[in-house]
């Protein structure tokens, strides 16, 4: 993996083990956004389905393709921002483990490995634009998987796919420790409410969102 690519973590276990729980037909169309290293897209194609991954940061798509090449997995990988690089385009499956960890510069675009975290004051910079816009990259059946954090409030995501005519749930929970960007983050996330004053744990959920056929 090249330096400065986002490495899975727990956020990316936890979204694998609900894409294991995915009924996948051999050929089904897959989209991972945000795929940093390919993790989840690799996945997909073990599968047998037809995978694109797409992400903002060239290294992740460098990294993508020699995952994939290496493991002789055909997966195309594509730089672009969010959905913009499959325009047009609709999927049966849509997995996506986007940037959720509120920030304190919130004015600040976020530039370089920080935009695989960097989400805003509330989290939810990338997520409230992927709730938009996901829907109508979904097949009638098609199936949504996002993976964020409970400090980027999973009922708003829960609220948009749901206004846009999806059935959304969460199906996926796991509580975890900080990571070095909350730790860092933990008095100024406390000063704004994100988290108590005892709180040395997140939790990760993972929504699964359906387009009735």
């Amino acid at each position: 993996m090249l330096p400065g690519v986002y490495a899975p973590q727990e956020d990316t276990a936890l979204l694998a083990e609900a894409l294991a729980g995915e009924a996948l037909r051999p050929g089904a169309a897959v989209l991972d956004v945000g795929t940093g290293s390919g993790a989840l897209a690799l996945a997909a194609a073990r599968r047998g389905a037809r995978v694109t991954a797409v992400d903002v940061s060239r290294r992740a798509v460098w990294t993508t393709r020699l995952n994939a090449r290496l493991n002789r997995l055909p997966v195309r990988a594509l730089r672009g921002n969010l959905f913009a690089p499959v325009h047009g385009r609709t999927f049966d499956l849509v997995l996506a483990n986007p940037p959720y960890v509120p920030a304190p510069h919130a004015g600040r675009v976020p530039r370089g490995r920080s935009r695989a975290w960097d989400a805003g004051r509330d989290g939810r910079l990338v997520l409230d634009r992927l709730c938009r816009e996901a829907p109508a990259l979904l097949r009638p059946g098609g199936v949504l998987l996002v993976v964020h954090s409970t400090l980027s409030d999973p009922g708003r995501t829960l609220d948009l796919l749901r206004t846009a005519g999806l059935k959304a749930a969460v199906v996926r929970r796991r509580w975890i420790g900080f990571g070095p960007v909350v730790r860092r983050r933990r008095d100024w996330l406390r000063a704004h409410g994100l988290l108590g004053p005892a709180e040395e744990r997140e939790e990760l959920v993972v929504i699964r969102a359906e387009r009735p056929v």
